[in-house]
């Protein structure tokens, strides 16, 4: 079994010499330059004297060689560390031979399809095309496109199609391409040049993403709410962070990793990708999301296949809860916060409002070294819970809505809460996407994409007799851990958990 690359004590080994780095525009420096706030989750990262002069070198648009040769600590750990924490990004250099890349496209039943993404894979060593037991001629179609093919006679689902090709490619990369998607031109290079960084599993990029401005007002949802699509903000990819996985429906990943973790899981038809991505991570290994490769996908024209992906999506939690305990947990607050909400759900805002200010307290005594600490923990607090209140309403009407409107129909303060759930979960998502929709058409396809997917989390857990998809996680209460020295890198490590669910390092 090949493990990741690492340093003797187990640590991950310093960022390539030939790197640069950027700020994440999410990240803050404070006092000076010397801490660093940012990352997901949050993250208070105190620098010492050198490590914020080797950091101002690295912004300033150095390399990690470059800012290394001026002596004043170790500037591939910091830089490592920093990105680990997305605190900022990667920027390798640019791609020279990446050596061979492999492709492997598994395809059903969509011989209309798959031509197209076969064409569009230029520059591969070889294409592999997986046919998982197709009546359509889909075979005969990816072959004609000069792809060599493997066929299943009995369809194992992409996971299996996947390993399949896995199996018969000898190249180093390995690019993953469902016969839906179309690579748009260039979309390889940004994704190769990440795999100069050995810690590096997989990169994934951005597929779909371009909003429809017209058409009828499905298609126009559709096209800023497709699962497949991450977003424009480029990141590590972890369990509990801002980018918590990546589809594979397109994916560039290393077979020295994926055969390390035994490749995909076969017994997953859906949710096989988050499984794939959380194993990888746990091994030590790194992914990223890069959307500046793109890829372009085809939208479902009508609800209904929108309505019965979402529920099918659903019912993987609960395998997935099985080999990833409360990962899956629906909501993932504080107790602190999930009190401060529940108050006010209640009908208490009052007492809500006093627990929320003590977590500002609590918050204010950690950044007692800054030169503002109240403004930076109110400000850090206030946004926590926000977001916070954002997740809770999330999972109310994603996972907890039968209960909710079970609830709802006695009770008139239980309605007020649904319908606040409801009206804060798409509005403030409408707000952020900017579709060419207006909202109360916005918020009421959400609603029913969510109960779809919600269905789907109840069949679940009835399938595999678990109720763990439906319990939240309300781990976070205050607690510090033992402080450490200063680094070679030239960061002083603390860290903190705090009230609001903030993690402060």
């Amino acid at each position: 079994m090949t493990s990741r690359p690492g340093t003797p004590d187990g640590g991950a080994p310093p960022l390539p010499g030939g790197f640069r780095v950027v700020l994440d525009p999410g990240s803050r420096r404070l006092d000076g330059g010397r801490t660093l706030l940012g990352g997901a989750p949050l993250r208070l990262l105190r620098l010492s004297g050198a490590g914020s002069r080797l950091l101002d070198r690295l912004l300033d648009g150095a390399t990690v060689a470059e800012a290394a040769a001026s002596g004043r600590g170790d500037a591939g750990l910091l830089a490592r560390r920093l990105v680990d924490a997305g605190v900022v990004h990667p920027r390798p250099p640019a791609v020279r031979d990446p050596g061979p890349v492999a492709a492997v496209v598994p395809v059903r039943d969509r011989a209309a399809l798959v031509g197209r993404t076969i064409a569009a894979l230029g520059g591969m060593s070889e294409v592999v095309a997986v046919d998982d037991g197709s009546r359509d001629g889909s075979a005969a179609v990816a072959r004609d496109a000069g792809a060599r093919v493997v066929r299943r006679a009995v369809p194992g689902g992409p996971a299996a199609a996947r390993n399949a090709g896995l199996a018969v490619t000898t190249a180093p990369l390995v690019a993953f391409v469902d016969s839906d998607c179309v690579p748009e031109p260039g979309w390889l290079e940004p994704l190769l040049a990440h795999f100069a960084d050995p810690m590096v599993a997989a990169v994934a990029p951005r597929i779909g993403g371009r909003r429809a401005a017209a058409g009828r007002p499905f298609e126009r949802y559709e096209s800023v709410r497709a699962p497949e699509d991450r977003g424009p903000v480029e990141g590590p990819v972890r369990p509990r962070g801002r980018i918590a996985y990546v589809p594979t429906a397109a994916l560039l990943a290393r077979r020295a990793a994926l055969v390390a973790v035994g490749g995909f899981d076969e017994a997953l038809r859906f949710g096989e990708d988050v499984d794939l991505v959380w194993r990888l991570v746990d091994a030590g290994w790194t992914v990223r999301y890069e959307p500046a490769a793109r890829v372009r996908h085809d939208h479902r024209r009508t609800l209904g296949p929108l309505l019965a992906r979402r529920l099918a999506y659903g019912t993987s939690a609960a395998p997935l809860a099985r080999r990833h305990g409360r990962r899956l947990a629906p909501l993932q607050v504080s107790a602190w916060t999930a009190l401060a909400w529940a108050l006010a759900g209640l009908g208490h805002p009052a007492a809500g409002g006093a627990v929320a200010a003590a977590t500002t307290a609590q918050a204010a005594r950690g950044l007692s070294r800054l030169e503002h600490p109240w403004r930076e923990a109110a400000r850090v607090t206030g946004v926590g819970h926000w977001r916070a209140g954002r997740l809770v309403a999330d999972a109310v009407v994603r996972t907890w809505l039968p209960l909710a409107a079970a609830a709802a129909v006695g009770n008139r303060r239980a309605r007020l809460v649904l319908l606040a759930c409801v009206g804060t979960a798409g509005l403030a998502d409408w707000r952020e996407r900017r579709p060419a929709l207006d909202p109360l058409r916005y918020v009421g396809l959400r609603l029913l994409e969510d109960a779809a997917y919600c269905t789907g989390v109840w069949l679940g857990c009835a399938r595999h007799r678990t109720l763990a998809p439906l319990v939240p996680d309300l781990s976070g209460l205050p607690g510090r851990r033992r402080e450490a020295g200063g680094s070679a890198a030239g960061a002083r490590r603390r860290s903190t958990s705090w009230p609001s669910g903030v993690a402060w390092q």
